[in-house]
């Protein structure tokens, strides 16, 4: 199909097509000859991973090209691709790490994995993430919420067994590739949405 083509059955303005390409987001077409080139069904596939992850995952193009990369790589495993996911999403914080609030903080977070037996790199950009939950919460005041801490990763874990089991049933290479990114980016959006959709009925239903 030609450019024009694949812009209209994404859905994806072509502009923004040829900005994915030069950025190589996007692999090239087949040349056809001079300013042509034939796109087929795998391109069409890739812009609509990548609209996915930039729309709905909320994935800067950088972060888009991080993941990619990973992708494309036949020889990086699936565990190492699902560390690139989380960087990609982890995003910039603004907590100042370096109190020592925020220290004691990271060695409570540590302390909830170790106790679950958590295989965790130490260096987890997600156990900084939750160490400026927990030293948030305790400068605000709010310890009760930590107490809740138990419960929230006894469900994630057994969200993840389900996750990563769908993924490695797939079986292909390639399925299980995107699995892992669309598993990650995807499905911590839908986690968070059905999280405040849960709160919202729950609030309706029992707040005074």
């Amino acid at each position: 199909m030609k450019i024009s083509e694949l812009s209209r059955a994404s859905g994806v303005p072509l502009p923004t097509v040829k900005y994915y390409l030069r950025e190589g987001l996007l692999p090239a077409g087949r040349p056809l000859g001079r300013n042509q080139a034939d796109y087929d069904e795998a391109h069409l596939r890739r812009l609509r991973l990548i609209r996915a992850l930039i729309d709905v995952g909320g994935l800067s193009v950088a972060g888009v090209r991080q993941v990619l990369g990973a992708v494309d790589d036949a020889v990086v495993p699936g565990h190492h691709l699902l560390g690139t996911a989380h960087e990609a999403i982890a995003g910039v914080s603004r907590a100042d790490r370096s109190t020592a609030g925020w220290l004691a903080a990271r060695a409570e977070a540590a302390r909830v994995v170790a106790a679950r037996g958590w295989r965790v790199h130490e260096r987890a950009h997600a156990l900084d993430q939750l160490a400026d939950a927990i030293a948030a919460l305790r400068e605000l005041g709010q310890e009760d919420m930590l107490t809740m801490l138990d419960g929230y990763a006894e469900a994630t874990e057994r969200l993840a067994r389900q996750e990563v089991g769908l993924v490695l049933a797939r079986g292909d290479r390639a399925a299980m590739v995107e699995g892992v990114v669309t598993g990650t980016v995807l499905g911590e959006a839908m986690l968070t949405a059905l999280r405040r959709l849960a709160q919202e009925h729950t609030s309706a239903t029992t707040a005074p």
